[in-house]
């Protein structure tokens, strides 16, 4: 708005019939300051004039200083209270300009009754009662996008606007306690983690005909499709059960017997709340049951460790078919065991490097944490890198609020090439599994590999889960953290194991799964055709990586090796990542491979 004349004063009261003199300095003077002070030009001061006189019933023409001050007080100071309050004004008579300080406060204002926003809309018809305008809480939580490929739509907010943040996390670059060992397994101490030999790793999947390779789709299944599933695998874990405690057969699950029977079925919850000891609903199979359910009485049980969706065995009586009192609780069993495919010498020792995402802290997308483990790479020099996602996080910050400068897909492939190149360098493997928690890639469980044409050959794209053969030993992994859901629905005897994460663990074990639980996760959705052919655990693996966000171990459990290698960035700081040494191995306890592995902070 360009500074207001006196000549434009003088033609724009004269419309009204208001005769202004350009020689009556305090008059024109005070008319020139009411247009600095309240930003108007010389129309709208002289129709709030107007407005003014003619509220007061008196002529326009009666115009004096004294009238003036009136005129300031009872129209132009309550105009301004509707105004934004703190506004950037270049000089004296200028336009105004906001900035990301000022402007939330004028869009946001609860004192506008018509501001900011009210001059942009249609006006609302108002009733006789004044009420507030109903505000948008700012910053709303985007759980997934509808879109692939592009950012996420967020309400209108400065934020939305701003650049991309790249200022450095300071709780990540104040860390103390980088390359810290906190966790150990096997002779970790006493191997050599930088690789001596120029020997590669040999990569192939457990079995080529149940491997997901490609996209499928999915939110198509019926609901008796996944009955039948969910039936096939009580029947199939009753059959592992019945062979190894010798079990000579299963009763009905809610046949009234005065004796004590074997029945065996699939852990429900009766209600809709969390699992507890008097909720114990035990569903039996089509087979043996026809698919009835009876309550379960665990009071005589000195030891137990239930969730829904786990297929157990009981020893006990039903003598009014009404309720199951249960006496003992047959152990799971693992999967068999892996056989060799081809002879290893003993001296081929494998290096492995395992970082879960995400590999950036919450509050940017700088990727620090990566570029940290790009330097224990250069200086280890593993064998083999196997990376698990997220990698383009849809629970941070920037992705949340949508201030990416970039499509998340630019994202992905930029970090890819970097990794790539890095590890062509050094003669390393990659394995890359992907994440329900990235923004870009299919929304299911099981969940296809990234769909990428690699450059290079040496980067391989695998599924969630996967079940690999590196050289002589077999590898099972998942990113999905079902340890984490595991932990919130189960239930446990008063005597129980004290290693908690350790008997979450091993239930993927003993339930032949990777994803037992049922139902699942709000988080997680289970196509249940796809969930039968390539989420099931074929053998027992000699590793196995369950990364999670509850704390990070490694230990053995049954045999094999299950690591929670933790998340490369935990919110603002950084997080963990593990490593492993695969040695061939003659002795009768090691399953033909010898494992040590520790993990270290990042």
């Amino acid at each position: 708005m360009t500074s207001v004349s006196a000549g434009d004063l003088v033609d724009e009261f004269e419309c009204f019939g208001v005769e202004l003199s350009i020689d009556d300095d305090d008059i024109i003077d005070k008319l020139k300051g009411f247009c600095s002070i309240y930003r108007l030009d010389a129309s709208d001061l002289s129709s709030e004039w107007i407005a003014f006189v003619h509220s007061r019933k008196a002529g326009p023409k009666n115009i004096s200083a004294e009238l003036l001050d009136v005129f300031e007080r009872e129209r132009l100071n309550k105009k301004i209270s509707k105004l934004p309050k703190t506004p950037k004004v270049k000089k004296e008579g200028s336009s105004v300009i906001y900035d990301l300080e000022t402007l939330p406060e004028a869009v946001h204002s609860e004192e506008q009754g018509d501001g900011l926003l009210d001059t942009y809309s249609t006006p609302s018809f108002k009733g006789g009662q004044n009420k507030k305008r109903q505000l948008t809480p700012d910053n709303l939580p985007i759980k997934r996008l509808t879109g692939k490929g592009r950012s996420p739509v967020v309400p209108f907010s400065p934020a939305s606007f701003s650049p991309a943040n790249a200022t450095p996390s300071r709780k990540y670059g104040s860390r103390t306690t980088a390359g810290d060992v906190v966790a150990s397994y096997g002779n970790a101490d006493k191997v050599s983690w930088k690789r001596e030999a120029e020997n590669t790793a040999s990569i192939t999947p457990w079995d080529l005909t149940d491997m997901l390779d490609k996209p499928y789709k999915f939110m198509f299944q019926k609901l008796a499709d996944k009955a039948h599933v969910l039936n096939d695998g009580v029947e199939e874990l009753a059959q592992y059960l019945q062979t190894h405690h010798k079990i000579e057969e299963f009763s009905h699950v809610a046949l009234p017997v005065q004796d004590e029977v074997t029945v065996c079925g699939r852990i429900c919850c009766d209600s809709q709340g969390k699992l507890n000891a008097k909720s114990v609903v035990l569903e039996g199979s089509r087979e043996t049951s026809a698919g009835r359910c009876i309550p379960i009485d665990l009071s005589e049980l000195k030891e137990y460790s239930l969730f829904p969706g786990q297929v157990v065995a009981f020893d006990g009586i039903n003598i009014t078919g009404q309720k199951f009192v249960t006496r003992k609780l047959h152990k799971g069993v693992p999967p068999p065991q892996p056989e060799k495919a081809v002879k290893i010498e003993a001296d081929e020792v494998v290096n492995v490097m395992v970082a879960t995402g995400p590999f950036s802290t919450s509050d940017n997308m700088m990727y620090e944490p990566l570029g940290d483990l790009y330097k224990y790479l250069q200086r280890d020099q593993p064998h083999l890198l196997i990376l698990m996602g997220p990698f383009v996080d849809s629970k941070n910050e920037e992705v949340e609020k949508g201030t990416l400068e970039t499509t998340f897909e630019e994202v992905f492939q930029r970090k890819m090439d970097e990794i790539s190149i890095l590890t062509q360098r050094i003669q390393c493997e990659v394995v890359v599994v992907p994440s329900q928690r990235d923004v870009h890639h299919d929304y299911v469980y099981p969940q296809p590999p990234f769909r990428m044409n690699s450059k290079h050959k040496h980067v391989r794209f695998v599924s969630d889960p996967c079940t690999l053969r590196v050289n002589n030993t077999v590898i099972g992994l998942t990113s999905t953290d079902v340890l984490l859901h595991l932990s919130g629905e189960e239930i446990s005897g008063p005597s129980g194991s004290s290693d908690r994460l350790g008997r979450l663990a091993k239930h993927l074990l003993t339930q032949h799964s990777y994803y037992p639980l049922n139902p699942p996760s709000e988080e997680v959705n289970i196509d249940y055709d796809k969930l039968e052919l390539y989420a099931r655990l074929p053998v027992n693996p000699h590793v196995l990586l369950v990364p999670s966000d509850l704390r990070y171990f490694i230990k053995d459990i049954d045999g094999c090796c299950c690591v929670n290698p933790g998340r490369l960035a935990k919110g603002h700081t950084g997080g963990t990542y593990a490593r492993l040494r695969l040695q061939p191995s003659d002795k009768t306890d090691s399953r033909g491979v010898e494992v040590s592995g520790q993990v270290i902070r990042v």
